[in-house]
């Protein structure tokens, strides 16, 4: 079938744009977030998850918005239908409005008391993470392309009547985009077991400072071994593209100070290498948002399942309500604020999702909590 996009010279195969031609598990996901900065941090943020899954003939998209306490979060789910340019779906909207630089999310979700108009503009280059490719056993689990980038937000959001205003002096974020195969929509029945097992371990930190941007990431299987790590250093700056080739990969170590009674964080500390150049960055845990939110780990409107054909939803967390040590509420995104051995600080990121054994953590099941 010929679909808009086919319009665009971006094909890399020889079918139409609109058919996925592989597994049906290709997904491809923008995932933004955002929040004040200074004394302010903590107090509010935003999360936005966006994807399209041609194999499954789903889109789906989600907005959360965390503040006193509260985590409101809006979704939508339809067919994805034959045009992969209309970033439309429930109460959420994409604009691409220049590649790399600047796109656009909006919300309308009256029944819900929430909507929104905000842009992201750039403030560092596109770190382009190392392939993610994860084969366990006979079958790959993950096929993977990814990108992260630091920003400013500007706009407004109204939540039961306030609006909030938005402005890029004081807000920061980051957005990724990723493609390629991973597991999403609903889970395969009566499946042969492959590899040793579930288990998941994965750590996340995109963190902006003043005159650098920073990304850490590393995913481990259960005896410790590294199968994907990054640390990445990049200048701030006006032109993304020009800054990508300022851009230095390093090595890390890191240590975790667990939250009693569960797999979270209290506080996080990495050890960075880049060159010659070695430095130390704490990060302290401030304020907590549940993934959930936004379709991780979501029991009905998880990433890729269908959910009907044209559908929307809204419920909202007490999140000092949410038990940290259920399954259900492992996957979490804390905000931190980060301090270089050299006292300057920054803000952002500390994403973790830790299923299953992990030794070097003294998680021995699937879900046993830290001591």
């Amino acid at each position: 079938m010929i679909t808009p996009a086919d319009e665009y010279p971006l094909h890399q195969s020889s079918r139409p744009f609109r058919d996925p031609g592989t597994d049906k598990n290709l997904y491809d996901r923008f995932f933004f977030c955002g929040y004040p900065t200074g004394e302010e941090f903590g107090s509010t943020s935003f999360h936005v998850a966006f994807g399209q899954y041609p194999g499954r003939n789903v889109m789906d998209g989600a907005f959360s918005l965390v503040r006193n306490g509260r985590q409101r979060n809006v979704r939508g789910s339809r067919l994805l239908g034959a045009d992969r340019l209309d970033l439309h779906v429930g109460p959420v909207r994409i604009e691409i409005v220049e590649p790399l630089r600047r796109l656009r999310v909006t919300v309308e979700a009256p029944e819900a008391g929430l909507s929104a108009n905000l842009e992201f503009t750039s403030r560092g280059p596109a770190f382009e993470e190392p392939h993610y490719r994860y084969a366990p056993g006979h079958l790959t689990t993950f096929d993977i392309t990814r990108l992260t980038q630091n920003g400013t937000w500007s706009g407004w959001i109204d939540h039961d009547g306030e609006r909030i205003i938005v402005s890029d002096d004081v807000w920061q974020g980051t957005r990724d985009r990723s493609w390629g195969i991973r597991g999403v929509g609903a889970r395969e029945l009566n499946q042969a077991p492959d590899g040793p097992g579930p288990a998941f371990y994965w750590l996340w930190a995109p963190i902006n400072f003043p005159d650098q941007n920073l990304l850490f990431d590393v995913n481990e299987v259960p005896d410790g071994t590294r199968w994907h790590d990054n640390a990445q250093l990049a200048p701030v700056g006006g032109d993304p593209v020009a800054l990508a080739a300022l851009t230095r990969e390093g090595t890390h170590t890191y240590e975790i100070t667990w939250k009693p009674g569960t797999r979270h964080a209290l506080c996080f500390d990495m050890a960075l290498r880049h060159g010659d150049d070695a430095s130390a960055v704490r990060l302290d845990v401030i304020n907590t948002f549940f993934m959930p939110g936004i379709g991780y780990m979501h029991p009905a409107w998880g990433h890729g399942m269908y959910v009907g054909p044209n559908e929307r939803g809204h419920d909202e967390y007490v999140t000092a309500e949410v038990d940290e040590a259920d399954l259900a509420w492992q996957h979490v995104q804390h905000l931190v604020r980060a301090t270089r051995n050299d006292g300057v600080v920054g803000y952002g990121l500390l994403e973790m999702l830790l299923l299953g054994p992990h030794a070097p953590s003294g998680f021995e099941g699937w879900n046993d909590m830290h001591a």
